[in-house]
């Protein structure tokens, strides 16, 4: 039974991933919908009541039925790098690509459909918010009165798009930041604003979460850090991420977001405040996790490719010498 990792070619985050897959002997295959028609191609066939799929890539060919699990980690657009790429062509392979792997038995990491819902932070907020999450005073807006009304009863604002990235590729990171106090507002017209009530954070916290098991890093903030530094990925503090304990009110609540959202893998991110309250920010369900584990030494590499590597129904049916339909 093989694995599947769908990424770009370039992504050094699966290569941690794969370097223990490999040592563990376990199958691999990792392609790019992006080349779907230009070195990676695809066979399904409908007959007699039955299918059989198969992938090609990389010359490797793997049998859609024989695949354990499927990793949907920074994957491209699907035919992108097509020799006469289109929206009609993009269409089609990835009606063709992810339709024939839903109709396969292997767990996903993550489901697409979960993985597309995921992505939505009005979504994700709402759905942190009945885990039991707590979640900043946040406003998503396009009226400038209401983003003027929650300045003043939230008069310490940050302002960070509501996607997450600019549409450009590769996508580009756009920094939270500070609402200066005589900001007008009227601008929020033109375009769904997201304010949210600044943290004075103590502390950056990382929440990588896989399958059942949670791994948290710390990065706390500098006594004299700059108040306008409110996002931890620009910002200048060589402070380091250390591992941290993981509160058992967090732990609970976190896991019942991922049940609910139908995730196995997500990273969370918390800003920790004086009391040590630990305020979501967001979940990102195929966030980045390489730097943490460099700078943490926290296994979080071979704990996924664990649960890529975990035996399916069917592989337990056969050591058992029967052959059942995995449910």
């Amino acid at each position: 039974m093989t694995v599947l990792i769908l990424t770009g070619e370039e992504d050094v985050t699966a290569d941690m991933v794969v370097v223990h897959l490999n040592a563990s002997s376990v199958p691999v295959v990792r392609l790019d919908p992006a080349d779907l028609t230009a070195g990676v191609a695809l066979s399904g066939e409908y007959v007699h009541g039955s299918f059989r799929g198969h992938l090609s890539a990389g010359g490797r060919l793997v049998s859609v039925n024989g695949l354990r699990s499927v990793w949907v980690r920074r994957p491209g657009v699907p035919a992108s790098r097509a020799a006469q790429s289109s929206a009609w062509l993009t269409e089609e392979a990835s009606q063709a690509l992810y339709g024939m792997l839903r109709g396969c038995a292997a767990r996903w990491m993550n489901h697409p459909d979960a993985a597309r819902r995921a992505r939505h932070k009005p979504w994700q907020l709402r759905l942190a918010q009945r885990s039991g999450l707590p979640v900043p005073a946040t406003l998503i807006t396009t009226f400038p009165q209401a983003a003027r009304e929650f300045a003043e009863r939230f008069p310490d604002l940050v302002v960070k798009p509501v996607s997450g990235a600019h549409p450009q590729e590769p996508p580009r990171a756009v920094p939270t930041s500070r609402v200066a106090p005589d900001t007008d507002f009227g601008a929020v017209a033109y375009g769904p604003t997201l304010l949210q009530r600044r943290v004075a954070k103590r502390a950056d916290i990382r929440l990588t979460v896989v399958g059942d098991t949670l791994l948290a890093a710390r990065k706390a903030t500098p006594a004299d850090a700059d108040p306008d530094e409110v996002d931890v990925r620009f910002a200048t503090s060589d402070m380091p991420w250390l591992p941290t304990e993981v509160p058992p009110r967090v732990a609970a609540a976190v896991r019942t977001y991922l049940r609910e959202a139908e995730l196995v893998y997500g990273a969370f991110d918390f800003a920790e405040d004086a009391d040590g309250t630990w305020w979501f920010l967001e979940c990102n369900q195929s966030g980045q996790f390489g730097f943490i584990e460099v700078e943490t030494g926290q296994p979080i590499a071979r704990t996924i490719a664990e649960w890529l590597a975990r035996p399916t129904p069917e592989d337990r049916d056969h050591v058992k010498g029967r052959r059942t339909v995995a449910p």
